[in-house]
């Protein structure tokens, strides 16, 4: 008897595939690693949580700013080296970063404070292309069969480097510095440009070259806001990490409640990487089919919890636990909307539609920090965090009252249900 199942391995068989998971990996730990000790490191400047939202509201707003006129150039340009711009742009970021951190007693915290949200504003840019020139180029290295299973080791791969890139971020911050910890990223990234120069270009989507701008990225959210799977399913992702995004107070979590550190702030910075990537492995194996939309709904509710239990939590490792288990349920609910948004949406479009698909992303990421920093400096950090998670429970419940099409959606009929 032959075995019916699908082949976990089937997108690592491809050469250019495999290069680009290595530069996926490569840019996932730089970033990272600057996540976590640039938190730390302007937390330990200043002392103040609404700093902390500040870094992701520096990042956000050239994100977003960016985002649609970056998903235009994509469907538009080769996607291939637009990729590469990007990752030299955060190469030199890095570099920057390196040469604050190494001068840090000459400048004072106010000029370094000025110079890192200054570094971080071109992140947001450099990101702001990356994001949706990454997602449409990934579905130009595989056929649509192994397109899912390749989304699977994407998200995996960079579940992976988050654990990696935090974990290390936090140990390197606590055990050699600021500086080094930059001098790492900065090579990784050099890695990364190297490694995305080795797969060829590929062909430029056919597209009419007499459209302006502003027409085709009106096309792109006309498509977006048209089609009811996709928003319901990239606004419920919006609202609820907007709501539950406790990861942006973690140094306040580490230094001042479980009283942890640095190092314990990577440990905890990497729980939610380490359950999403347990759930990685077991999609790559055994993936979802039925009953899509209600297993979304059901893992982002599961998230909302989490997020309560760890505000709640006194103890280092119960809180580990609970964001361990809010990993495992985000990592189902990010695959199920990787995967809608992949297979409802043409080649020729998927710059732009996920240059909007990024700006909710980046709004409930960035802006959900800023978010959660301001909560914290009028309600008080465990108050503001289990009030998120709440938020998170409600705006599930209005979505599945409200988006009956996300209810119902399973990927055993994606094609029938595409718009």
């Amino acid at each position: 008897m032959t075995d019916s199942r699908p082949d976990a391995y089937a997108a690592l068989r491809i050469p250019a595939y495999r290069r680009f998971l290595t530069m996926r990996m490569l840019m996932t730990l730089s970033i990272q690693i600057m996540s976590v000790s640039v938190g730390y490191f302007v937390y330990d400047l200043t002392g103040d949580p609404l700093m902390l939202g500040f870094i992701g509201l520096a990042e956000a707003v050239p994100a977003i700013g960016i985002s649609l006129y970056a998903g235009h150039l994509a469907d538009k340009h080769n996607r291939r080296n637009i990729l590469a711009i990007c990752i030299l742009v955060l190469l030199l970021c890095g570099f920057s970063l390196w040469l604050l951190a190494f001068h840090r007693a000459e400048l004072g915290a106010p000029l370094l404070l000025t110079g890192i949200y200054t570094v971080i504003f071109f992140t947001g840019i450099a990101r702001g292309f990356f994001s949706p020139t990454n997602f449409a180029f990934l579905p130009q290295l595989v056929d649509r069969e192994t397109l899912p299973n390749a989304i699977t080791w994407n998200s995996s791969t960079w579940q992976v480097a988050s654990v990696t890139g935090l974990g290390l971020g936090g140990l390197l911050y606590g055990f050699v510095g600021e500086s080094t910890t930059f001098a790492v990223m900065t090579v990784l990234s050099l890695l990364a440009f190297v490694s995305i120069l080795r797969i060829a270009p590929r062909p430029v989507p056919h597209t009419d070259h007499i459209e302006t701008a502003m027409v085709r990225i009106r096309a792109g959210i006309r498509f977006v806001f048209s089609n009811q799977l996709i928003i319901s399913a990239v606004m419920l992702d919006l609202f609820a990490v907007l709501f539950g995004g406790a990861v942006a107070l973690l140094p306040v979590f580490a230094k001042d409640i479980l009283k942890v550190g640095p190092e314990g702030l990577g440990i905890l910075r990497a729980a939610m990487s380490l359950g999403a990537i347990s759930m990685a492995l077991f999609l790559a194996h055994r993936p979802l089919n039925k009953n899509a939309g209600k297993i979304m709904l059901a893992c982002v509710a599961g998230f909302g919890v989490c997020i309560i239990g760890f505000g709640l939590s006194e103890w280092f490792w119960l809180s580990f636990f609970f964001l361990f288990l809010g990993g495992v349920f985000d990592e189902v609910s990010v695959f199920i909307r990787a995967s809608l948004v992949q297979f409802q949406t043409p080649d020729h479009m998927k710059g732009r539609v996920s240059s909007v698909n990024s700006i909710f992303i980046t709004s409930s990421n960035e802006i959900g920090s800023f978010e959660s920093g301001l909560a914290a400096s009028l309600m008080g950090t465990v108050p503001s965090v289990v009030f998120g998670g709440c938020m998170t429970l409600l705006v599930v419940a209005v979505t599945w009252w409200r988006a009956p099409k996300l209810r119902s959606y399973d990927f055993s009929s994606a094609e029938e249900q595409k718009e």
